[in-house]
């Protein structure tokens, strides 16, 4: 399926068909995500805000912190 880009005020825009919202299992309102991805425009949908409770609920505590050396001093670092 073909459309055009059109000016909208100072930006431009496509139209997106019914047909292809549906495709998509998009309507109108809902909030995307857009990226560029080797020169083509992908359309996502948005993901759904977590709370931090929900975060942490999905912590599987397998995260081991450790320390690294950044060099040696070069100014009045303390």
């Amino acid at each position: 399926m073909y459309t055009t880009i059109q000016r909208w005020g100072n930006s431009q825009g496509i139209r997106l068909p019914k047909a292809i919202l549906e495709m998509a299992n998009l309507s109108e309102s809902d909030t995307v995500e857009l990226k560029v991805v080797d020169g083509k425009i992908i359309i996502e949908p948005a993901k759904e805000h977590r709370t931090l409770k929900e975060r942490i609920a999905e912590y599987k505590g397998d995260y081991q912190p450790h320390e690294w050396d950044t060099g040696t001093s070069v100014g009045k670092e303390v």
